[in-house]
């Protein structure tokens, strides 16, 4: 049976998803995460608990977010390719050049596959480094751990512009429309709630953000 997750394509077309982090604290916040979110109530849902720390809040929901983001991009290999997005862009107005200023230092162009793909890749290096994110409970976050999730957040914005204005009718084709539309309203709760990503860089969806959101 095809599903968002299938669509009857090979699964390695797929990125595995990434654990939950610092440990068994990571999942009791990520069963809370589950349980407020199958209340309908997502403004709620992405409220800090009382007593939680917000890294671990943000580190856990910064997990998920990825994860339902990199899903959603995988069920559109075959329409976003190098040919049809030669530059990562959110419609004519906005284009976007990649750094991490590591591997790459000077912003350079590159396809929307390519920026996306070298964006994840850097998401998960970060992920995957137990300094940034703890993947045991009560070890400190780094001083700058907000700073990081920001800059996640802030391309990760930028990876649903790009569907929306680019893949939305490739996304309706598969049926997904909804699933996206709600993973991208209950990111912008989230963004929303923590300040997360600075007003200029929404314009591109401002419209949209204020008709699901505002």
């Amino acid at each position: 049976m095809a599903s968002l997750f299938g669509l009857g394509r090979d699964a390695k077309t797929f990125r595995p998803r990434k654990s939950t982090p610092v440990g068994s604290k990571g999942l009791t916040l990520k069963r809370h995460i589950e349980a407020t979110l199958g209340s309908g109530n997502i403004r709620e849902a992405v409220q800090l608990p009382p007593g939680e720390d917000l890294n671990e809040w943000l580190a856990v929901n910064t997990v998920d977010f990825y994860n339902a983001i990199s899903v959603l991009f995988g069920t559109l290999e075959e329409f976003c390719t190098v040919k049809t997005c030669p530059v990562m862009s959110a419609g004519p107005k906005y284009e976007y050049l990649w750094a991490d200023g590591v591997k790459v230092k000077k912003p350079t162009r590159l396809s929307a596959p390519e920026y996306i793909n070298n964006l994840f890749d850097w998401i998960e290096s970060q992920m995957d480094d137990s300094r940034i994110f703890p993947q045991q409970y009560g070890i400190p976050f780094p001083p700058n751990f907000m700073d990081v999730v920001r800059t996640m957040f802030k391309r990760l914005f930028r990876v649903y512009a790009h569907i929306y204005h680019t893949h939305f009718r490739s996304i309706c084709s598969l049926g997904e429309e909804a699933h996206l539309n709600t993973c991208f309203k209950h990111f912008m709760y989230f963004t929303q709630a923590f300040n997360l990503v600075d007003s200029k860089e929404l314009v591109p969806l401002q419209e949209l953000i204020d008709q699901m959101v505002n």
